[in-house]
């Protein structure tokens, strides 16, 4: 007979109870409970993510209808709409942030989540800053306000190219500046950090090289610099131009008064040119230029981020079910990566997102249906009766002498 859980207890098994009883107790998020757990709350957004459920009334009619298989998941009963939503608004979301770098940190430790695609030879931390704009409706979300008639929320990432998955995460008003979240790093020296044109302050490059951080972004088209020295570019390879420069913009002097560099790159598949700007001197201008390139990555992280989990629309309308969500998506997404590392089936993470949003309350082992999703599952064996040999009627029993 079958002796293994449901696939959605499986995952919830990689959330060590334990845990995340400490985390609740460190945030005091069950205090004046009467009843309703956060870890009941939890797996209730968990289902919300996984199953790609739409509204309260969803996740509560999808939980109820599996009663005789939630106990495995370590609730008796699925929540109430009213319970849930009220859970959403007033327990705190620094909860789920915390429970997602808990989780993330174990399984790095583990090295499960995969390695690095581009072969540098650097030994340097590379990592990769962005932003992602959600857009939200004013009318409902009040408080997110963006534009006159548009809100929105924005998720500032610092995505770790040794495994994909974010090293920091910030969440703020669409209106808040990206420049002004790269303020908040603390970096440690000798990372490099690939980033678009929005983050270009000479204030906070002059923070980064007098630390040794060092930077790959793009160069404005207004920027003013002065040519100190030409570098000779290597053969047979997309670089235009390598220079060093001196920004000679209005106070740029003052703000950044280091030496950086300028290489020029030719995008062949857009047919343009790319100029970038770092304040690394010693990498050669190919290295620079691949490591640009690596910054992509961060933009599959969004795209998989919105596409395969729910953070385009929510089932809560104020702050902090807005953030319990996105950071229940994050956890969500990071079962997901594990997964897919450990997966010998060759699917996309997409296709492994949907395949586990059909088969969640599917009874197989866990790394089975991974390696082998469309096996026939094992048939329960019917039970075997037993032949018991008896004397005949009208035969003494045992044998006894007349």
């Amino acid at each position: 007979m079958l002796r293994v859980a449901s696939l959605f207890s499986q995952l919830l098994q990689q959330i060590p109870r334990h845990e995340f009883a400490m985390l609740v107790a460190k945030h005091q998020a069950e205090r004046h409970a009467k009843g309703f757990t956060c870890w009941t709350q939890f797996v209730a957004m968990l289902f919300c993510q996984l199953a790609r459920a739409d509204s309260l009334r969803e996740i509560c009619n999808g939980l109820a209808c599996c009663m005789g298989k939630l106990v495995h998941l370590g609730i008796s009963k699925g929540p109430n709409k009213s319970t849930l939503a009220y859970a959403n608004e007033h327990r705190p979301a620094e909860l789920y942030e915390d429970v997602f770098f808990t989780a993330l940190d174990r399984f790095r430790g583990q090295g499960v989540l995969g390695a690095r695609k581009s072969r540098f030879r650097f030994k340097n931390k590379l990592l990769s800053l962005d932003s992602t704009t959600i857009s939200l409706c004013l009318k409902l979300f009040p408080w997110a306000e963006y534009r006159r008639a548009k809100g929105g929320v924005k998720a500032h990432v610092l995505l770790d190219h040794d495994d994909y998955m974010p090293s920091w995460v910030l969440l703020t008003e669409a209106r808040k500046h990206d420049i002004n979240a790269a303020r908040l790093l603390n970096l440690n020296p000798g990372s490099i950090v690939a980033m678009d044109r929005a983050y270009n302050d000479y204030s906070l490059f002059f923070q980064w090289t007098a630390n040794r951080v060092f930077f790959v972004t793009r160069l404005k088209n207004n920027a003013k610099y002065e040519v100190i020295e030409k570098r000779d570019t290597p053969q047979n390879r997309p670089i235009l131009s390598d220079e060093l420069v001196r920004l000679t913009g209005t106070g740029a002097l003052e703000k950044c008064p280091f030496r950086l560099r300028r290489v020029v790159v030719w995008d062949a598949d857009n047919e343009r040119e790319i100029v970038l700007l770092t304040n690394h001197l010693e990498f050669g201008a190919t290295t620079i230029a691949a490591i640009y390139k690596d910054r992509w990555e961060i933009e599959l992280f969004f795209k998989s981020l919105k596409q395969n989990l729910k953070v385009k629309t929510f089932v809560g309308t104020s702050e902090n079910a807005l953030r319990i969500q996105i950071w229940t998506a994050l956890i969500a997404l990071l079962l997901l990566r594990w997964l897919h590392y450990l997966s010998r089936a060759a699917w996309s993470l997409s296709n492994l997102a949907s395949m586990v949003r059909l088969n969640l309350f599917t009874y197989r082992d866990l790394m089975h249906w991974l390696h082998n999703p469309f096996g026939t599952p094992p048939i329960t064996p019917s039970p075997n009766q037993l032949s018991l040999a008896l004397p005949g009627i009208g035969q003494p029993i045992g044998g006894a002498k007349r």
